[in-house]
């Protein structure tokens, strides 16, 4: 696999801010407008309650959207919403924020200059199990890695589900959402650093090279990364797996980003 030499570009003089709304980690929002806003703008959303008695066209939109954003969607009773509300003006919606405070890729990107290594990231590319999100914070903070990326659109956010199935490690590993996934990988390559991805089809592991700067990109459930985000990488990884017939063809992203994390930690000891 050839390597590319890439020209290190001068530190930004302007960091783009980390983004607050989920550092208030029991802020109840309600309203169509703003719940709609909170939706879009990618801050994070934690849990998306609908009353029972919604209109089905409007429940239908705000289940899509809630879905999209990686909230977890529930029906109330509309007396239940207004009790947690503390008004009957909340339109039939509510939502959770999300329960930490995101950071921003650059934040990620000082954090390892801080520690004087070099950028160990991994990249989430439309992670939607709770779970399987939880176990991968969970592997990132005990391999070392300075952070770990997601989609604000397409993918699980830190959901409270996701904090418990990581034990605790969503609330101590930075966690950037950005809106553009191959972007950010763009953003990464321009850094000099060399993102490779977990897919069927690459590179054996033991003959990969992973040490230096790296980041790891984990595609869905299922559908493995992205056409696009599959492009942008320098090269693609993958796991051995038992000969004959075992009726499962690949490993769940989480184990194989376990595995991947930490083959990661000892090539850079």
């Amino acid at each position: 696999m050839e390597n590319k030499k890439r020209v290190e570009l001068p530190e930004r003089a302007n960091k783009k801010p980390a983004e607050d709304l989920g550092s208030q980690p029991d802020t109840l929002v309600w309203g169509k407008n703003p719940v709609t806003e909170l939706l879009k703008n990618g801050a994070g959303v934690d849990t998306l309650l609908l009353a029972d008695s919604m209109e089905p066209r409007a429940a239908g939109y705000f289940t899509a959207l809630g879905k999209q954003a990686g909230a977890v969607v529930k029906r109330v009773p509309a007396g239940k919403l207004q009790k947690l509300c503390g008004t009957a003006d909340h339109q039939g919606v509510a939502a959770w924020a999300a329960r930490i405070q995101y950071a921003s890729v650059e934040d990620l990107l000082a954090a390892a200059k801080e520690r004087g290594e070099p950028p160990f990231l991994v990249l989430c590319d439309g992670v939607e199990d709770p779970h399987n999100l939880g176990a991968i914070l969970r592997s990132a903070l005990l391999c070392g890695a300075h952070g770990v990326i997601i989609p604000r659109r397409g993918g699980v956010g830190v959901t409270g589900t996701v904090m418990k199935a990581s034990a605790g490690a969503a609330a101590r590993v930075p966690v950037a959402r950005v809106a553009n996934l191959a972007q950010t990988i763009r953003q990464l390559k321009e850094n000099n650093i060399f993102v490779y991805c977990a897919d069927l089809g690459g590179e054996p592991l033991e003959r990969t090279d992973l040490s230096g700067p790296v980041a790891l990109v984990l595609g869905s459930e299922g559908a493995g990364p992205g056409a696009l985000v599959r492009k942008l990488c320098d090269g693609a990884v993958t796991l051995a797996m038992a000969g004959g017939e075992t009726g499962v063809d690949s490993y769940n992203v989480s184990v194989a980003a376990g595995i991947l994390m930490y083959s990661i930690m000892q090539r850079r000891k």
